[in-house]
C-alpha cells in the first residue's frame, strides 16, 4: 500500500531538532526522512511551512508571511508544502508574495498556526488568507489542540472554533490538524457537522517505537481518540500524518494500523489526502 504522509516538517526550528535528537531519537534530514519514507512505503510527503528567526523562536511574531521549508538548501523530490501564515505579517506585500507561491505546482494549501498566534480561525486578519485559497482552490490546514510550546495559548486552538469558518466558507476544504486533541470528541462533531471539514491523526504522541507501544499497549490513553472516531463513523474525513520529526514514520504508521479498521487504511493512508488536496495528483502519478 502506498502511503501519502498528509503533515510533516521540514524547517529550521530548534525545538524539532532537540525533539529529533533526544525524544524521537531520529535523524532529522533529507537522508534521515528518504530512508524512514523508504521503509514505510511513503511516496510523498506534504509539509507545514514553518520558520523563526532565533532559535526557540517559534511562535515567532517576526518570522515573514508566507513560512517555508527551510531545514535544508534542496527541499526533497517527494515533498510538497503548505506556506505558513504569521497573522502579524499579512500586509499587502506578504499577501502578493503569499499568492505567488499558491501558484507553483509544490504548494498544495495553506497553513494556520492557532494557537501558536493569539487570534480565532474566524477572526478578520485570516479574511484575506481565505480569500486566496478560494481563488486558487486549496485547502486550508489549521493546527487545532495541544500546543508543541508553552508560550501557546491553548482557546485559539479548541477544534470548535473552527465550525465558524466552516460555515462562513462553504468553498473551502478545511483540515483539523491532530484532530484538536486532546478535544478530539469536540473536533468529531465539527468534522461530522461540515461537509468541507477533515481532519489529520498526526501529533498524537512524541517519542520512539518503544514509546509509541506502550501507549497503544495502555487501556485508557486513546479511549478518547477512538469514541471520537465511532462518533464521526466517517473514515473519508481522516487523514494520515506524523507530524515528522516528533514520531518515526513506520513505527507510527503501524500505530494507527491497529486503531483504524482495516477495510479503512487505504482511505486513512492515501485516498482522502488525493481527494483533499488535489494538486498532489501529478507529483504522485
Amino acid at each position: 500500500m502506498q502511503i501519502i504522509d498528509a503533515h510533516m516538517h521540514f524547517s529550521n526550528i530548534a525545538s524539532f531538532k532537540e525533539t529529533a535528537s533526544n525524544l524521537s531519537k531520529l535523524d532529522y534530514s533529507s537522508a534521515g526522512l528518504s530512508q524512514e519514507y523508504l521503509n514505510a512505503n511513503v511516496v510523498l510527503g506534504i509539509a507545514m511551512g514553518l520558520t523563526e528567526t532565533k532559535a526557540h523562536g517559534f511562535p515567532d511574531y517576526g518570522a515573514a508571511t508566507p513560512m517555508g521549508l527551510d531545514l535544508e538548501d534542496q527541499i526533497p523530490a517527494n515533498i510538497c508544502y503548505c506556506p505558513g501564515i504569521n497573522p502579524y505579517r499579512l500586509g499587502e506585500r506578504e499577501l502578493a508574495a503569499l499568492e505567488v507561491l499558491l501558484e507553483k505546482p509544490e504548494v498544495v494549501g495553506i497553513k494556520i498556526y492557532l494557537g501558536y498566534y493569539p487570534f480565532y480561525a474566524y477572526d478578520e486578519v485570516y479574511s484575506p488568507v481565505y480569500e486566496l485559497a478560494i481563488k486558487y482552490r486549496l485547502p486550508v490546514v489549521f493546527h487545532t489542540g495541544d500546543t508543541y510550546s508553552e508560550r501557546g495559548l491553548l482557546k485559539y486552538a479548541h477544534p470548535l472554533t473552527l465550525d465558524e469558518v466552516a460555515v462562513k466558507y462553504r468553498d473551502i476544504n478545511f483540515m483539523m490538524a491532530h484532530c484538536g486533541d486532546p478535544w478530539v470528541l469536540d473536533g468529531a462533531e465539527v468534522l461530522y457537522k461540515n461537509r468541507n471539514m477533515y481532519a489529520d491523526l498526526s501529533g498524537l504522541l512524541v517519542g520512539t517505537k518503544v514509546d509509541l507501544q506502550k501507549k497503544l499497549e495502555s487501556p485508557y490513553f486513546f479511549n478518547h481518540l477512538k469514541h471520537a472516531l465511532a462518533f464521526t463513523d466517517d473514515y473519508s474525513k481522516f487523514l494520515f500524518g506524523t507530524d515528522w520529526p516528533l514520531v518515526p514514520v513506520k513505527p507510527y504508521i503501524e500505530m494507527l494500523q491497529e486503531l483504524i479498521p482495516q477495510e479503512a487504511h487505504e482511505d486513512l493512508f492515501f485516498n482522502n489526502a488525493v481527494k483533499l488536496f488535489p494538486k498532489i495528483k501529478p507529483l504522485i502519478e
